[in-house]
């Protein structure tokens, strides 16, 4: 196992402990995605992975799942959400090639960043010319619909695997919220998990933020999840 990098323990960015391969419910159509994730986790594959969705879409779930799986076989790895760009210098990027996996999360972000979309392009070309590292991409859109400036950029995004993070049907997102709920040893009942479902935002981080809550306040009232525990918990 390579050692991990000094800027990666400078960055101040947390990796929750409950966002792994185990806890993702994947939608219908995203099996190879999360195959391919894994393979580059494992070391099995050593390639460049592009995956696209909205904000909210479980992107960032992945991300971390992958760091997480790829900590699990004893490799290095590296996340950095681009999010934080202006906070940081594309110089973090040099080097980490050195890494077994590396994950840049929400790219589109530099879109428009001359410098950084030069070092992401350089970090591309690094990481071909290293048979031991794997490079995880994601973004809200495609390529081609990122709006970088660079042509250069959008074609090595291009040069390997690229995915669209499908999206939940209802009952698959209930039977995410189920999932989850057991891994917290809650039991989430149908009809309390769609009265959730028609009154909040669909998206899986809002529904799962709800329910990291509930999960608390059933903790402190010594409660079941209930519609009217529900209800009253979040004024509904």
């Amino acid at each position: 196992m390579k050692s991990n990098s000094p800027l990666q323990l400078s960055l101040p960015v947390h990796l929750p402990d409950d966002e792994t391969f185990n806890s993702y419910y994947p939608a219908a159509g995203n099996d190879e995605l999360i195959q391919s994730l894994q393979a580059c986790a494992e070391g099995q594959v050593h390639q460049a992975v592009f995956l696209w969705g909205p904000v909210k879409s479980g992107r960032t779930h992945l991300m971390h799942a992958a760091c997480a799986h790829a900590n699990d076989y004893q490799r290095s790895s590296f996340y950095l959400p681009l999010g934080i760009h202006a906070s940081i210098s594309p110089a973090l990027l040099e080097g980490l090639e050195q890494l077994d996996l590396i994950c840049i999360d929400d790219v589109d972000a530099i879109a428009g960043h001359p410098l950084w979309e030069e070092a992401i392009f350089d970090l591309y070309n690094r990481v071909s010319e290293n048979n031991d590292c794997s490079l995880i991409v994601s973004g809200s859109v495609s390529p081609t619909d990122s709006g970088f400036g660079l042509a250069d950029l959008v074609s090595r995004m291009q040069w390997g695997l690229n995915y669209q993070l499908q999206p939940m049907a209802d009952e698959e997102k209930l039977a995410a919220l189920q999932r989850r709920a057991a891994m917290r040893g809650l039991q989430l009942e149908d009809d309390v998990g769609r009265f959730l479902l028609s009154r909040l935002a669909r998206d899986l981080r809002t529904l799962f933020d709800v329910l990291d809550k509930l999960d608390k306040d059933s903790l402190v009232h010594q409660r079941k999840l209930t519609i009217p525990f529900v209800k009253k918990m979040l004024k509904l």
